[in-house]
């Protein structure tokens, strides 16, 4: 099998194409991870916040 111009060319652009696609892949996870430990924070300040309201709010008469 002949190396042509071509299929040197073509093997490169698909060395690129899956190096592309393996910096996306840890670009997807790394921004996911992030987003699940922004969305854990956004949880906890919520259920905290709760938490300190019904603890006022049983302290006082209706």
């Amino acid at each position: 099998m002949p190396l042509t111009t071509a299929r040197v060319i073509a093997v490169l652009v698909a060395a690129v194409a899956f190096v592309l696609a393996f910096i996306a892949a840890g670009i997807f996870i790394v921004s996911s991870l992030f987003m699940v430990l922004g969305l854990a924070a956004v949880g906890w300040l919520a259920w905290s916040l709760i938490r300190q309201v019904r603890t006022r709010r049983r302290g006082r008469p209706a």
